[in-house]
């Protein structure tokens, strides 16, 4: 009877390890695995958006030089004249 018991405990405590402590971290890790991937994602997302940017203002960048160019040459410095 006593040993009954005792396996009952046993098998008591493992139904618990398992479905409270187990089970649970299990789901957690998939979630942030998932997570995880989902910021890499996004992630990637952006660079190549960032790098479309980049290439878009390489090729307008020669014309807007010229034009800042030409304003480098306008500028005048002056000091200001206290009374």
């Amino acid at each position: 009877m006593l040993k009954f018991i005792v396996i009952g405990l046993i098998v008591y405590g493992i139904y618990k390890l398992v479905f409270e402590f187990v089970i649970p971290v299990s789901k957690a890790s998939n979630q942030m695995r998932e997570k995880i991937q989902q910021m890499q994602e996004q992630q990637r997302f952006q660079q190549e958006q960032a790098r479309a940017q980049a290439q878009a203002q390489a090729k307008a960048e020669p014309v807007a030089s010229s034009k800042t160019a030409s304003t480098d040459k306008d500028y005048i410095e002056f000091e200001e004249i206290k009374p």
